[in-house]
């Protein structure tokens, strides 16, 4: 059975009932950065999510090519996960969407080095 992120650490995934503070261990994200309007049919933020999600499944279907990951498991491509913000202003101001900002992220197992990072994003 695939190792799942979301049901070992259901503390970090899950929201609980009550509002609190949890202690984030550091870990490994594939990221885009971007500004536009996320609801932009074909914009920059659908195009950097693509290819967000094709690095984060090239890695995780390396085991069936030629590149072999020391130390990999199978496992469940975590949950994509994002800020939003907009510059010089108070809160999210939705009639300007075109001046979104984004960091949007996936989580990476531990084993996945720089180099087999670099090597999925060639691939993808």
């Amino acid at each position: 059975m695939a190792f799942d992120y979301k049901k070992e650490y259901k503390e970090f995934y899950m929201p609980k009932n009550k509002p609190g503070i949890i202690e984030i261990p550091q870990m490994n994200y594939i990221a885009v950065r971007g500004k536009c309007n996320p609801n932009e049919e074909n914009g920059e933020y659908k195009n950097s999510i693509g290819l967000l999600y094709g690095i984060a499944f090239t890695i995780k279907m390396s085991y069936k090519g030629t590149h072999k990951i020391e130390g990999f498991f199978e496992y469940v491509v975590p949950p994509l996960e994002g800020l939003w913000w907009q510059e010089n202003t108070q809160g999210l101001d939705y009639a300007r969407k075109e001046d979104m900002h984004f960091i949007s992220m996936i989580r990476l197992p531990d084993f996945v080095t720089k180099e087999d990072f670099e090597w999925a994003v060639q691939e993808a």
